[in-house]
């Protein structure tokens, strides 16, 4: 234990004579929220949207048969039957569909007797684009339920689909914070833990290893609990920064069971990129190794991770490696604690993920690393 300490110990003081590599991990993600914020747009394409169909009368028929076309037609949305009600809000708490249609049992009725009709579209407002993309694809799609042709002007008896969103609304760039708090972490694993090991090695100070008892599981564990408390701070600083730009109020959205999940996701996230990048980078030898597979590896788990664009409009392939990207569910969780009041309870299957990525990655990096000439 004292071997492992005298090298957290050595990796902290080294950080703290030279923070400006690091200090980088807290400044570009920030810059990524106010410049993504500002400028991304994109069509969405394969929403998943639960129907609840309580009306067997011809025009709740009319209305499914409008959003088939929109289905198989544009692709903007991806239908799922659903019998109960309580069952489709529950799949779009836990994110399984981006919003539920309810077609209550007097739909019919009312649209036959001149009153329009009512429809309520539940949305999870956490996804910002994914709600408005929604709400006006299904908005637009209804609005010719008694029509062949969409309508140069409303008709006051047209049928309304009255929006309830599930949450507080939400900013595009108030939906990137999630994303930049991963990316700060993957920017903080990739300059200490395995960085600081090539760095070593660039400069011959690994070979003094070999003149002490540290055992290979002492340098590695050391190197990743002196990462996870830089890195953890870091993140740290970027989530109350990066709401404090955006005006997310955390002290308002965020209870001390949401904020204890939040550090536990933030650290779970840091320890398994951190065992990552030993993996990947343990045997390199040169910084320049470093430089080139960082952007590379940053690109092909941060953009696909739903940070900025929902995982459900990827094609098939990209959706396929969404699932085993770690940055996924560090994004889902962080996302269901900050934007919809969630804790540890409602991201068990991101936690459990990510405790077993963290445990494996960090036993092959163990076994990996290189103690010798």
């Amino acid at each position: 234990m004292t071997r492992l300490f005298a090298v957290v110990e050595r990796d902290l003081r080294r950080f703290i004579r030279n923070p400006l590599v690091v200090l980088s991990s807290l400044i570009m993600p920030l810059l990524y929220l106010i410049i993504l914020g500002s400028s991304f747009q994109g069509a969405l394409k394969n929403l998943p949207l639960a129907i609840v169909n309580l009306d067997n009368g011809p025009y709740a028929s009319r209305v499914i048969s409008l959003l088939h076309t929109l289905e198989t037609g544009p692709g903007t949305i991806r239908i799922y039957n659903e019998s109960d009600q309580l069952r489709a809000l529950e799949g779009v708490k836990t994110g399984r569909y981006k919003g539920a249609l309810i077609l209550p049992h007097d739909f019919s009725r009312s649209v036959i007797k001149g009153k329009g009709g009512d429809i309520g579209l539940f949305l999870d407002n956490s996804d910002s684009i994914s709600a408005e993309t929604l709400r006006s694809a299904i908005a637009a799609t209804i609005s010719s339920i008694k029509r062949e042709f969409i309508p140069v002007r409303e008709r006051i008896d047209g049928v309304i689909v009255r929006n309830i969103e599930l949450y507080k609304k939400l900013d595009y760039d108030q939906s990137l914070l999630p994303g930049v708090i991963i990316m700060a972490i993957f920017l903080g694993a990739l300059s200490t833990g395995a960085f600081n090991t090539v760095m070593d090695k660039f400069f011959g100070i690994d070979e003094s290893y070999l003149l002490t008892p540290l055992t290979k599981r002492d340098i590695v564990l050391g190197l990743v609990i002196s990462g996870v408390i830089i890195t953890t701070g870091i993140a740290c600083s970027v989530l109350f920064l990066g709401a404090l730009i955006s005006g997310i109020p955390l002290w308002n959205s965020i209870t001390l069971s949401g904020l204890i999940a939040v550090i536990m996701i933030i650290v779970l996230s840091t320890v398994g990129l951190l065992g990552m990048m030993f993996i990947i980078l343990g045997r390199a030898n040169h910084p320049r190794i470093v430089g080139v597979l960082g952007g590379f590896l940053n690109v092909i788990f941060f953009f696909p991770s739903g940070a900025i664009y929902p995982v459900e409009s990827f094609p098939g392939w990209l959706r396929a490696f969404a699932k085993i990207n770690p940055e996924t569910y560090s994004v889902h969780a962080l996302k269901t604690i900050l934007f919809k009041g969630g804790n540890l309870s409602g991201i068990g299957f991101d936690f459990l993920f990510l405790t077993i990525f963290a445990i494996v990655t960090l036993f092959i990096a163990t076994l990996m690393y290189k103690r010798e000439l």
